[in-house]
């Protein structure tokens, strides 16, 4: 699904919403609101107002990483992306050129047996492709064995790319609803959706009756050059999430996903009658129109690029002409696109 719109660059956030003015905080980006072609214009700190007693939101707890380490191949430098971490205990990794802005551009990642000197003595080795094909993503070992936790806590920082305006700290990019992995894992890529929100706003959610279901989707690196659909990740919907999610499809609430991230775990954990089960593994889901959604009624996420795979799911959720809509609507209203932007809520029409 490709929208006919363009988003022109000064529409890219290029920095945090707190970093905007005097006073600001994570919460004061715009919030579109569709159900269905109808379109409503609000802040973020109203949701409260929007939502109601009952409803469940799905909320990912991956932590985002400092995913992206300098290395060398020879005497060429690189920046490693860290995107998802194997069972295997290999990491998933995308080589990029360096070019003072942000990591754009893709470096061939091969060949086979090729090694990179990373910071602090590691070395990282390219084992396979992580897909037939691809030049992109790679299967690669660390050694010595263990280190990738150490070197991104010590070394490694964001990922950014180039329409934000500097590097940031990586608790910029954590969301509250962030939890640690025993094992290192995380995002690659902040789940962005939920970074508006604070511990008050979840609080207040929470004191009018509106209910938190989390669930885990570490997310890979995107790709800045083709819009390719999402490679399998990790994730987990554990038993007591199934539990909120089941009661709250059998109730009068409404199941709202916190991200596409949220959408792709709960969906992955559902059967064909739509009842979710707890599980964990991997999950190499596309929400598309065809497929269509078994649990949530709607989400709410940040607004993708026009060829992003991404909005596939959304079409999924609202259907193609809700989702032309509201993105006409943010164009014209001059929303903030990206990972420090304005947030889209989608509702059901009926309600």
């Amino acid at each position: 699904m490709t929208l006919a719109v363009r988003v022109p660059e000064e529409l890219s956030a290029r920095v945090p919403a707190e970093q905007r003015g005097p006073g600001r905080g994570r919460g004061d980006v715009r919030l579109l609101v569709s159900r269905g072609t109808e379109v409503a214009h609000h802040a973020f700190r109203e949701l409260p107002g929007l939502l109601r007693a009952g409803d469940l939101l799905v909320v990912n707890t991956s932590p985002t990483l400092a995913a992206a380490v300098n290395g060398r191949i020879g005497h060429a430098r690189v920046v490693v992306h860290f995107s998802t971490r194997g069972d295997d205990g290999r990491w998933a990794v995308e080589l990029r050129v360096p070019d003072g802005d942000g990591t754009t551009r893709a470096r061939a990642g091969g060949p086979v047996g090729a090694r990179v000197r990373l910071p602090g003595g590691a070395r990282l080795v390219l084992e396979e492709p992580l897909s037939p094909g691809s030049g992109r993503l790679w299967w690669a070992r660390v050694s010595p064995g263990g280190a990738v936790p150490g070197v991104l806590r010590e070394h490694g920082r964001p990922i950014r790319y180039s329409y934000t305006e500097r590097d940031q700290p990586l608790s910029v990019y954590q969301t509250v609803f962030a939890l640690p992995s025993a094992d290192g894992a995380g995002s690659a890529e902040m789940p962005s959706a939920a970074r508006p929100f604070t511990a008050g706003l979840v609080a207040e959610l929470v004191s009018r009756g509106v209910r938190f279901a989390p669930v885990t989707l570490h997310t890979g690196v995107a790709s800045a050059e083709a819009h390719e659909p999402p490679y399998p990740e990790r994730f987990a919907v554990p038993e007591a999430s199934a539990r909120l999610i089941n009661a709250g499809r059998a109730g009068d609430g409404r199941v709202l996903a916190v991200g596409t991230t949220a959408v792709r775990a709960v969906e992955s954990a559902a059967g064909a009658d739509g009842v979710v089960r707890a599980r964990a593994g991997w999950t190499d889901l596309v929400v598309t129109p065809a497929r269509g959604v078994r649990v949530v009624d709607g989400l709410l996420t940040g607004l993708h690029e026009p060829e992003a795979s991404h909005l596939l799911m959304l079409a999924a959720v609202a259907g193609r002409a809700a989702i032309d809509r509201g993105y006409e609507e943010a164009l014209r209203g001059r929303y903030l696109w990206h990972e420090f932007g304005d947030v889209h809520l989608i509702l059901p029409q009926e309600c």
